[in-house]
């Protein structure tokens, strides 16, 4: 019989503060992104090269409100501690994406780019003895040979 393995959180109490504050941040952000999906960007009269992206984003019909709604839906398994590590997880492409958007495009928006990355990177670290599973090699299971019979292999 497999023996259960211990699954730890490293670091305990600042993941659960950044958790937290990372589902706040993924909540309220996702209901924000899904209400300009419906009403519109709002920019202003001479929009600047941000500005005119989220223009032509919206005019293409692209997935926003799906993205917001899969943010508010990963920021709140994110608030549980049973669904917690799956929710870093879903976050991580989103995190990586708002990375590479404000690095290479929107810089003035590093102040929030650049945190919102890092919690998902640290949650990652805190929570990697959860996704050590996926990354194991095969395992080998001894199987007791029956008596009297030799294996065939």
């Amino acid at each position: 019989m497999a023996s259960i393995v211990e699954r730890s959180v490293r670091l305990p109490r600042l993941a659960l503060v950044t958790r937290i504050l990372f589902a706040v941040f993924l909540f309220g952000t996702g209901i924000m992104t899904m209400s300009f999906a419906i009403n519109g960007y709002p920019v202003g009269e001479s929009p600047d090269e941000v500005g005119r992206f989220m223009i032509a984003i919206g005019k293409t019909g692209y997935l926003i409100f799906w993205v917001g709604l899969f943010k508010t839906l990963v920021g709140g398994l994110m608030f549980f501690q049973r669904t917690a590590a799956l929710a870093i997880l879903m976050s991580l492409p989103y995190a990586f994406n708002i990375l590479l958007y404000v690095t290479f495009f929107a810089h003035q928006y590093l102040v929030i780019g650049l945190p919102d990355f890092a919690a998902c990177a640290l949650l990652i670290y805190c929570y990697f003895d959860w996704y050590r599973p996926i990354f194991a090699g095969p395992t080998t299971l001894s199987v007791p040979e029956s008596q009297g019979v030799e294996n065939a292999f």
